[in-house]
């Protein structure tokens, strides 16, 4: 059994790819009519992909990056901002 801490690399192609993604999915959540921020937390905490609609395939978009990453990305992002 390893008691060291993993390493998790999310590099810099992966990052800019989620930033796009999560920007395409918001804004066709937005468009929709639905709140894309409780959508997409829905989406990050359960794995259920319903809650994203597949109008202008944001839902198989969101689906190109797994849940973790986009999860790091949303974290590196407030933290850069403070």
């Amino acid at each position: 059994m390893n008691s060291g801490t993993m390493k998790f690399d999310f590099s810099k192609d992966k990052s800019d790819q989620a930033r796009e993604i999560m920007f395409n999915v918001y804004e066709a959540l937005q468009e929709k009519g639905y709140n894309p921020i409780s959508q997409i937390v829905g989406y990050i905490l359960s794995g259920d992909p319903t809650y994203i609609t597949s109008h202008k395939n944001a839902r198989i978009l969101i689906r190109k990056i797994e849940r973790d990453e986009l999860l790091e990305e949303i974290v590196r992002f407030y933290l850069k901002s403070e």
